[in-house]
């Protein structure tokens, strides 16, 4: 069973942003999305079985990409450090509430916010706290 992680996207406005800030990235790279991180997840083999990393946006969980490998990545300093590497399509995902935190955390499958309806993928975004308070009643 595929595991996840959750990290904070720090500066992102939206889902629209990151995904915006990413396809520049790679238009200017021509690699595949990435986040690295200096701690190298120790369930490695559970998050690249079919694992996504979720992203808090403005204090909501709102989108998720799946994580296609894990790269060491040596600035030259010694410090071993964990590129994430990520499928370029980010998928939004129902808000959910998370308080801030450093770095990134583990998160089960039945933990993890449910992807939206494909009828909602294209629907304008609405201010989070609407969002969170209709996906807490069951709306979305």
């Amino acid at each position: 069973m595929p595991l996840h992680l959750v990290k904070l996207s720090v500066g992102t406005e939206s889902v629209e942003d990151l995904a915006a800030w990413q396809a520049n990235r790679i238009a200017q790279t021509g690699e595949a999305p990435r986040h690295v991180t200096r701690m190298w997840p120790k369930r490695e083999a559970e998050i690249l079985d079919g694992g996504s990393i979720y992203w808090v946006i403005k204090g909501q969980i709102q989108a998720r990409q799946r994580i296609v490998a894990l790269e060491e990545v040596d600035h030259g300093d010694g410090i071993r450090r964990c590129a994430i590497v990520l499928h370029p399509v980010v998928t939004r995902v129902a808000p959910s509430q998370k308080r801030p935190f450093q770095g990134w955390r583990y998160l089960k499958p039945e933990d993890a916010p449910r992807d939206l309806p494909a009828q909602r993928k294209n629907d304008d975004s609405l201010p989070p706290e609407l969002d969170a308070a209709l996906a807490e009643i069951g709306v979305i």
